[in-house]
């Protein structure tokens, strides 16, 4: 029985261990965004949940307001399509608009348009530039919101002064109606504006902000107080939170480019992103200086050399390097013997005509052996070699 030898692997491919040492920086890198991706999003899906609905009990929630109200004969009512809000408008009802700027113009002009003479209260919640001037045309929202939370009525509304101090400092607005109530002023600016229909009964107040409304500040200041009175002055309150997947938010006249429908603070988003990879290249470049030349500590032969670097082509099993190799050292070699500049030392048509002119050989031979393809195995490259010095031998006899 014949037993073969185990030969070492001559694969140049990386091993496991190497391909996880190489890996690993970046690999911890996807883990440490992955994890504060899911932490983001799950502190700011907790930090929104139920915002302004009166039947969640978060922090955020209005479900203690809705209660109170409940102790005083008004009922509750949530929608969250345009068409359910517009059919329950009526004078013995209460509309509130949650979040008036998610709403489409087109959704705005219908909602105002069914509102308008109904007879009942409108409440706008925050109603900022892109809501306000269509849902209560007169009245613009100020730019710059109010720096304090907690105001003073400084007004004659009766509700106002019943409650006292409240926390409306949000969205600030000015008009031109003359008979308007505009209470809690923040720098001139009223944070409440009260409206009447000069048709009927009706009205529409704007609130600068939903903090009388939630839970964890209905008990502060006059909070309560406000938001009863604003709420129950009708027995029907119909809870209006607009949703994006409303259909009639959907339309010819409000069709939204790719970068209306992305979240808001994308662009600064990308923006950090773009310095965070600008970073990252800056600390990885500057790990790749130029070459500097180095004194060895001791003089190695060009022997151990030459067979060290055949020992890594033997081991990559790069036949095709090393005969290149072997084949263009010999060319800048023989090209000055044979009066061919070394710049055109590499181009056949220039060294093979002089080489057969010198050796008065056949050039296909020695074109084979200079330019020919890469050996198949170790024996045909070692007879390469031996034929290369063969022809560098009789090129430089005399």
């Amino acid at each position: 029985m014949t037993t073969e030898a185990t030969l070492p692997s001559t694969s140049a491919s990386p091993t496991a261990r190497q391909l996880w040492t190489r890996t690993r920086g970046i690999a911890l890198a996807l883990v440490v965004l992955l994890a504060g991706a899911i932490a983001i999003a799950v502190i700011r899906s907790d930090a929104r949940h139920g915002e302004l609905d009166p039947r969640s009990a978060d922090p955020g929630g209005s479900r203690a307001v809705a209660e109170l109200l409940a102790d005083r004969g008004v009922d509750t009512r949530v929608v969250t399509t345009l068409h359910e809000a517009t059919a329950a408008t009526g004078p013995d009802t209460t509309l509130l608009v949650a979040v008036p700027d998610l709403l489409t113009r087109s959704q705005q002009s219908r909602l105002h348009s069914a509102f308008a003479d109904s007879g009942g209260r409108t409440v706008l919640v925050a109603s900022g530039s892109a809501s306000v001037e269509q849902l209560a045309p007169g009245v613009t929202a100020d730019p710059a919101t109010s720096l304090d939370s907690t105001l003073s009525p400084d007004c004659d509304l009766p509700a106002a002064r019943r409650a006292g101090s409240a926390d409306t400092g949000g969205v600030r607005y000015s008009t031109t109606h003359l008979d308007a109530d505009a209470c809690y002023p923040s720098e001139r600016l009223a944070t409440l504006l009260r409206v009447p229909d000069p048709t009927g009964d009706g009205d529409t107040v704007l609130l600068g902000a939903p903090d009388i409304l939630l839970n964890d500040r209905l008990d502060e200041q006059g909070n309560a107080s406000l938001a009863l009175q604003l709420l129950g002055s009708r027995p029907h309150l119909v809870w209006y939170l607009p949703s994006l997947s409303d259909a009639s938010a959907t339309g010819t006249d409000d069709e939204r480019s790719f970068f209306d429908l992305l979240p808001s603070g994308w662009l600064w988003g990308t923006l950090q992103l773009f310095i965070a990879a600008a970073l990252a290249a800056l600390w990885r470049a500057r790990r790749l200086g130029p070459l500097v030349p180095e004194k060895l500590p001791v003089a190695i032969r060009a022997s151990e050399t030459a067979e060290g670097r055949a020992r890594l082509y033997r081991k990559a099993d790069a036949r095709d390097r090393a005969a290149s190799a072997l084949r263009s050292t010999t060319r800048t070699r023989l090209a000055p013997l044979v009066g061919v500049p070394v710049t055109q030392a590499h181009t056949p048509e220039a060294l093979l005509p002089a080489l057969s002119a010198h050796l008065h050989g056949d050039g296909q031979d020695l074109h084979a052996l200079l330019f020919g393809p890469p050996p198949s195995d170790d024996a045909a490259l070692i007879a390469l070699a031996d034929r290369l010095d063969a022809l560098e031998r009789e090129v430089r006899r005399p």
